[in-house]
Parts: structure tokens; C-alpha cells; sequence
């Protein structure tokens, strides 16, 4: 995770920076995976056409021995001791069949197979234990990835919503990217925010930032008091890491950036944002530009407001009829290409059109994942919410535009 202050004058476009998030191609890694079953087969073939082609006294135990060496690690127990015993048997047919000189040493070259094809099976077991093992920790890693984020309900209020979660590795779901929508008095409110570092530390301060998020945005009429509260429990749990004596950075460097964001309740087609370091969300008009929504302040993440000065500020946005916003973390504008170019998500999904708020999250994925040859090495964690279309009573001048700065209105 990286973080920078935010301000009008410092676009996503701008130099900045330093990793990279992406999805794995699930469906040609399997396709690889079927491929490859098919690979001992293939070398048992090939041993046994060169053994028929070359003199008597050139043989090719090494090739046939490979054969249940690869088998172990791509098939079942039984699949590898089905081909050990083929190999052994094939080995025993070529070598007896030539009527070579040294019967001794056909007995040897046929038992050094038998013997690998059991060392194989050994190999196969172990592997297939390793496989469970590790199967079992990511439907662990999964259940605790849904408690902690659970996908939105469609539609909240008047708008729909959307939200996706792709991990930098497969075997590492629970990381630091979080997302979280709030129906409340006072409107829908979300929040994306990403968490400094991975593993169960990020996980551990990422479920106190959703839980202080959801009690707070309940009751809190401020979206400064929000975050004032999320800074305040972030603080509370480093405090708590080092009472307990954990192996902790100093405390400076436990934060994480975030956006907020409300839509108010009155249906006033206006957006409020409040914004702490986070990549700046990107409003999508149908007929326009994508434009980001950039903060008329900057201010430090969450977690870091003792460091500096900076007051909150609440910035007012047009919401018009059919517009999606879209909020995602940093695995997406740090995205890199293979000339080390990040990617522009404004640029990306410029030009498309988009159904509903998931249709949108999973172009922009599909986008990323293009834009960056499918590498993974950051969390995406990704929330999309749509106005519904409906006819506007007059013209909306400066769709998409700024409606005001809210920055001394509201307090709690």
C-alpha cells in the first residue's frame, strides 16, 4: 500500500506510485493443468519410440523413470500407480524383447523403474496431503474474507450497488483492501479504504475499521465525525498491538488511507465525499468523460492525523440520473504495464458502457487485468454504486460538475 496527499493539483495521472494489482487467469491455468496431465503419457511414448529406434545397446531408462516421477506430482494415487506399473511393464518388454546381451543388467535397469515408480507413489501421497493442507487453509482464508467483507445487498435506497474483492495471490486472501455500504438516516455511505501491510495484522485493524464504520455511519450526521472516529479506533488498536507486545512498527506507521462517501437520503442527486489519501473515486456520466473526483484538500490517512494539521473537508459532487461512481484501492491505479506505465482507470473504461454497478466493477477488473498481462502483486478491492436513470426535469448544467464545497457545514 502507498499513500500520497490528495489534492486538485495531483491527478492519478500524475507520477506516483510503486505496485501492482491484477487477477490470475483461472480459466488457463486449468486449461494448462489438463494439458499437463497428459505429459507422462507423452514421455512414456516418446522412451519407447526412441528405445525402438536406436541400437540394442542404447537404452533410455532415465526417460522411462521420469515417467511416474511426473505422474506423482500431476495425478491421483492411483492414476501414478497405474503408470508405474505400466512404465515397469513396458521397461520389461523392450528390454527382454531385444534379447540383449546382459540379462543382469535388464534386471537392473527394469528394477531401478519399479523401484522409482514406488518412490513415486511416496511422492504422490506426500503431495496430495500438502494440496489438502493448503486447501483447507484457503476455505479458511475464505469464510474469514466473507465475515469480514460481505458483498452488499444490490440496491441500497434508490441506488444499486456493487462490490468485488480479487486477491493479489491465491493462496493469500485476507489482506488489506476493505470496502463497506451503510444504509442510514442520513443516506447510503460507503467506504474503500486500504490498511499498511498484509496477513492477519491488516485483517485484525481492517475488521476494526468496519466495525467502527458500520456503528458509526449509523448514527453520525457528520461525515467528518465518521472519520474522526475511524482515526480515533485505528489509533485504539495500535495502542492494543503494543500492550500486547507484538512486533509492531512504531505506531506513526500503522494507517491506512480511505474515501467516504455519502448519498444523501433526501435524494438531492448530489454526492458528498470526504477523502484521506485514497486514490480519488472516478465519476461515470453516460455521453461523458469519466472525470475523477479529485478533494479540494488534501488530508492525511487515517491514523496519521496527529502527524499533521489538516482539517477534514467534505466536498459536494452532482450525482445526475444513470451516473455510476466508481471507488477501488490502490491494486488498481498502481497497476503496471510491461514498460512500467500505471494504469488510468479513467482512460481505461473510457468509451464503454456499463449495465449496472457490476458489470462495471467486472469491466474495470477485466481492464486491469489486460492493461498489466494478468500479474498480481496488490490487492483490488473494488465498490461501484449506480444512480437509477429517471427522466430529469430540466437540464442538468455542469453534469458531473462540483455542487460546493461542504467543508464548514455540517457538524455532529
Amino acid at each position: 500500500m502507498s499513500f500520497r496527499p490528495t489534492g486538485p493539483a495531483d491527478s492519478p495521472r500524475g507520477p506516483r506510485r510503486g505496485r501492482l494489482g491484477s487477477v490470475p487467469h483461472t480459466v488457463s491455468n486449468l486449461s494448462r493443468a489438463g494439458y499437463a496431465r497428459w505429459l507422462p503419457l507423452a514421455l512414456l511414448v516418446l522412451g519407447t519410440v526412441l528405445n525402438l529406434l536406436t541400437p540394442p545397446d542404447i537404452t533410455f531408462v532415465p526417460v522411462f523413470a521420469a515417467v511416474p516421477l511426473v505422474a506423482a506430482s500431476l495425478s491421483s494415487f492411483r492414476n501414478t500407480a497405474a503408470i508405474g506399473l505400466l512404465t515397469t511393464a513396458v521397461v520389461a518388454a523392450l528390454l527382454v524383447g531385444r534379447h540383449e546381451a546382459g540379462l543382469s543388467d535388464q534386471g537392473v535397469n527394469i528394477a531401478t523403474v519399479g523401484t522409482v515408480s514406488l518412490l513415486a507413489l511416496g511422492i504422490n501421497s506426500t503431495v496430495r496431503r500438502g494440496i489438502r493442507q493448503v486447501a483447507s487453509a484457503r476455505g479458511v482464508a475464505e469464510a474469514v474474507q466473507r465475515a469480514v467483507l460481505p458483498p452488499p445487498p444490490d440496491r441500497m435506497g434508490q441506488v444499486r450497488v456493487a462490490a468485488r474483492y480479487v486477491a493479489a495471490q491465491s493462496d493469500a486472501l485476507i489482506g488489506g483492501d476493505l470496502y463497506a455500504a451503510q444504509s442510514s438516516p442520513h443516506g447510503v455511505r460507503l467506504l474503500i479504504a486500504d490498511v499498511r501491510g498484509k496477513g492477519l495484522q491488516a485483517a485484525e485493524s481492517v475488521a476494526v475499521l468496519l466495525g467502527s464504520f458500520r456503528e458509526t455511519a449509523q448514527y453520525k450526521a457528520d461525515l467528518r465525525t465518521v472519520a474522526r472516529r475511524l482515526d480515533a479506533a485505528l489509533a485504539r488498536d495500535t495502542a492494543r498491538r503494543e500492550e500486547r507486545g507484538e512486533d509492531t512498527d512504531e505506531s506513526i506507521e500503522n494507517f491506512a488511507t480511505a474515501c467516504l462517501v455519502e448519498i444523501p437520503a433526501d435524494d438531492t442527486g448530489t454526492l458528498r465525499i470526504l477523502n484521506r489519501g485514497h486514490p480519488a473515486p472516478l465519476l461515470l456520466v453516460p455521453g461523458l468523460t469519466p472525470r475523477y473526483l479529485e478533494p479540494s484538500a488534501p488530508a492525511l490517512p487515517l491514523g496519521l492525523t496527529g502527524v499533521g494539521g489538516w482539517d477534514d473537508h467534505v466536498d459536494t459532487e452532482i450525482f445526475p440520473p444513470g451516473a455510476q461512481l466508481l471507488l477501488y484501492t490502490d491494486g488498481v491505479s498502481e497497476a503496471r504495464d510491461e514498460r512500467g506505465t500505471f494504469y488510468d482507470p479513467a482512460r481505461g473504461l473510457r468509451g464503454r458502457t456499463f449495465k449496472d454497478p457490476g458489470d462495471l466493477a467486472d469491466q474495470l477488473i477485466a481492464s486491469v487485468t489486460a492493461f498489466s498481462r494478468g500479474g498480481v502483486h496488490d490487492d483490488i478491492a473494488i465498490l461501484a454504486v449506480q444512480q437509477p436513470p429517471r427522466p430529469a426535469h430540466g437540464p442538468l448544467s455542469g453534469a458531473g460538475g462540483r455542487a460546493g464545497d461542504a467543508g464548514g457545514g455540517q457538524h455532529a
